[in-house]
């Protein structure tokens, strides 16, 4: 057998010491871009430590579509949301109780006909699904595969995380962004997408989301439906140019609400919960209730120019605004809820 004899190394150039130096330099680069982003942050602290988060200015924003939609919802736009049962109306209605210009209603309750006398009133409709947990009482519940879920979610019977980054998941919401355009809907808001906040037993992530966000726009702007942002406040840097309102829980509660702050500031609006005890009487809540959860100032900073509903948790027909009045729309109790 032959023995060839190895080359000769060449020195190496100054400009390949630059270059391989560089090179080093962009690679240590990138290795802490994705190790900051792949930290988490939730305010469920558990074992698996699979839930912290980074500082929000460390998040590049997505580019903006090129889309232009038909319609976007503006801030200040009023507001009723209702997911436990869909609305009841008449044929003869010629307006709505209350009289709002948006209703956020439950993608699969809500019958195709409703939709269309909203539209017929001159409302606009968004529709709600779960994009970040399986709910086994939906009808597509077994479209989902044993290692698309993660674990429980606190407090919610028969749902479970899901993981963001399955081919399997991002198909079954095709599907149901599908449904809504095929039902009507105006836009979409996706629940639960803020897994990573979360024991979810899938070492989701803020970069987790915001991939799932961007694939999520990039179904909904082609069949022209605005998307929203339900709560996750600490990757609104890097979603808000692809997200058209959002949707947050509580922020006057927990003091947060300056995070939702931007989208104002973007002309996109907040369509904002609180879940006062009492909420459901008749007479409305006391005074200083509503103060405390419409105040602009304290724990509500940040929250000027929010479209904010004072509702039960079960989110049914009863709503309260702040401006105290108190409004019930009729809702159909044989259709939908849990399970």
């Amino acid at each position: 057998m032959m023995y060839t004899k190895p080359k000769a190394r060449q020195p190496w150039s100054l400009r390949r010491k630059i270059l391989i130096a560089v090179g080093i330099v962009i690679l240590i680069l990138a290795l802490g871009l994705g190790l900051g982003l792949g930290l988490t942050l939730g305010r469920d602290n558990d074992d698996d430590n699979d839930n912290t988060s980074p500082p929000t200015s460390t998040l590049t924003p997505l580019p903006t579509p090129n889309t232009t939609l038909p319609w976007t919802p503006s801030v200040s736009d009023t507001w009723q949301i209702i997911l436990s049962h869909p609305p009841v109306l008449s044929s003869s209605d010629t307006s709505t109780t209350p009289n709002v210009s948006i209703f956020d209603i439950d993608l699969f309750d809500t019958p195709t006909e409703t939709i269309r006398q909203l539209h017929s009133m001159g409302k606009k409709v968004i529709c709600y699904f779960s994009a970040g947990s399986y709910e086994d009482w939906r009808p597509d519940a077994s479209e989902f595969k044993k290692e698309d879920l993660g674990r429980d979610l606190d407090g919610w019977p028969g749902e479970k995380w899901l993981d963001l980054n399955s081919e399997n998941v991002r198909r079954v919401m095709k599907n149901r962004v599908d449904l809504a355009k095929e039902k009507g809907c105006d836009g979409v808001d996706p629940d639960n997408v803020d897994g990573y906040q979360n024991n979810n037993g899938l070492s989701l992530t803020p970069s987790s989301s915001i991939s799932y966000l961007q694939y999520l726009s990039s179904l909904t702007n082609p069949l022209n439906l605005t998307l929203g942002l339900k709560n996750a406040g600490d990757i609104i840097p890097a979603v808000l140019p692809i997200v058209h309102f959002s949707v947050n829980e509580q922020c006057a509660k927990y003091g947060e609400c300056s995070t939702f702050a931007p989208f104002i500031a973007a002309g996109k609006p907040v369509f904002h919960i609180e879940y006062p005890d009492g909420a459901g009487a008749e007479q409305g809540l006391e005074e200083d209730v509503v103060g405390r959860y419409c105040d602009r100032e304290g724990k509500g900073e940040g929250s000027e120019g929010f479209s904010t509903v004072l509702k039960k948790m079960e989110l049914d027909g009863w709503v309260e605004f702040c401006d105290r009045r108190v409004e019930v729309t009729d809702v159909d109790e044989g259709v939908g809820g849990r399970g």
